[in-house]
């Protein structure tokens, strides 16, 4: 199995919007061969955190494998949602890991 953590950060204000799109892709990534887990999450505050980022949505995933994540961004509906999404969207971090 394989982690991955997307920080995207989105423009200012398009927070809302973006979450809009994901949450179209998420039933069909779900689907596909070797998910096992994917959705967004948005920062909160709390004593034990940084303050919250407001145009920041982190995507927690994780994969049977390596070849399942390629797979997955390879995959018509990404490169679709990758289109719909691309004016809102100012940088990706993404750190894939194995469990250790």
């Amino acid at each position: 199995m394989i982690h991955v953590i997307a920080v995207i950060e989105v423009t200012a204000g398009s927070r809302d919007a973006f979450l809009r799109e994901f949450h179209r892709v998420v039933p069909t990534v779900r689907d596909e061969d070797g998910c096992i887990e994917y959705g967004p999450a948005v920062d909160l505050s709390t004593s034990a955190s940084r303050p919250a980022r407001p145009n920041v949505v982190t995507v927690i995933e994780k994969w049977s494998n390596v070849d399942a994540l390629e797979a997955h961004l390879r995959s018509p509906h990404m490169s679709r949602y990758r289109e719909l999404v691309k004016d809102m969207v100012a940088r990706i971090d993404i750190q894939v890991l194995e469990p250790a």
